[in-house]
């Protein structure tokens, strides 16, 4: 009789164990991530009305819609008709990518233009400045938290 049974060591119930803590389900699923390439969830459509203005200007930026074929861990969103079709599709948004290095052209790009309009402002202000009475751009700020 005793042939028939499992070992006891075997029966364990860390196999059935749920998870420790409850955690909110991803919106939207991430890409396994491809040295080289950022990833994006791009507006394709939205309410059921399609937003080509949108998905042009991201492909003009440099993003390429995802095929489903090159990320089988995504193949559950494969899109099977439409414009994108073979693509990663999920609620009006299409998985895009574009190579790393335009993410860090395009942020010097903005962050050029982010000080240049920061220098306007100041000559703007400074312009203002009387001796008899000063000006300061001070640019520092300080956070606290409740009382000591």
């Amino acid at each position: 009789m005793s042939d028939n049974r499992k070992p006891r060591e075997a029966e364990s119930r860390e196999l059935a164990q749920r998870p420790d803590a409850w955690k909110p389900p991803e919106v939207l699923p991430e890409p396994n991530p491809r040295p080289g390439w950022a990833h994006r969830w791009v507006r394709i459509s939205m309410q059921g009305n399609s937003d080509p203005g949108n998905i042009a200007s991201k492909l003009r930026e440099g993003y390429e819609p995802v095929r489903a074929e090159e990320y089988p861990e995504m193949m559950m969103h494969a899109t099977e008709e439409g414009r994108f079709k073979g693509g990663i599709e999920v609620g009006g948004l299409l998985l895009c990518r574009i190579p790393e290095e335009f993410i860090g052209q395009r942020n010097a790009y903005y962050d050029k233009q982010a000080r240049a309009q920061m220098e306007s402002v100041d000559n703007t202000f400074m312009r203002n400045n009387d001796p008899r009475m000063p000006l300061f751009k001070d640019r520092r700020s300080e956070v606290t938290i409740g009382r000591n």
